[in-house]
């Protein structure tokens, strides 16, 4: 998985924003039966979507938080965009799920915001990935998340009358 270096800060800054409301703006209406609603076999339930994108955006935030308030010099940015849903998180209201992860984004993107040119382009290191940028690891986590973005909307699209 390689960043999108098209992307400049300021629109992954508007990416990284704007996710948790977006989704939830497409899933707030929507009860439990409509949320769980399979279009078919090989697609995902909005619930789904929802619990993932909430649970890898508190882990991508997280990330951040150690690289960028904690200084540590290693971050797992695959694991952080491909959690595992332990039983209880899987069983977990999505729509509250995703509120607390909003939360958790507007804080985060206080922190982003107050970075440093030299903050941006400090070097942290992927077991898997190896080295990238705080800024590539921001562009990485702005993509995922636009793609579940972009599959909410689909799938909200697909649903029943």
């Amino acid at each position: 998985m390689e960043p999108d270096r098209t992307l400049a800060k300021e629109d992954v800054l508007m990416m990284l924003g704007a996710c948790p409301e977006r989704v939830r703006d497409y899933v707030s209406g929507l009860d439990e039966n409509r949320l769980a609603y399979r279009h078919g076999p090989a697609f995902p339930t909005l619930r789904e979507i929802v619990l993932h994108v909430s649970q890898t955006g508190a882990a991508a935030d997280s990330a951040l938080r150690h690289a960028c308030v904690e200084g540590a010099s290693e971050v797992d940015a695959m694991a952080a965009l491909e959690p595992d849903l332990d039983g209880a998180e899987a069983l977990a209201p999505a729509l509250e799920k995703l509120e607390d992860m909003g939360r958790l984004r507007r804080r985060t993107m206080d922190l982003l915001r107050g970075l440093t040119a030299t903050d941006w382009e400090r070097v942290v290191s992927d077991p898997g990935m190896g080295e990238l940028t705080v800024l590539d690891f921001c562009r990485l986590v702005a993509a995922h998340e636009m793609g579940h973005l972009s599959q909410v909307r689909n799938l909200t699209a697909l649903l029943p009358d």
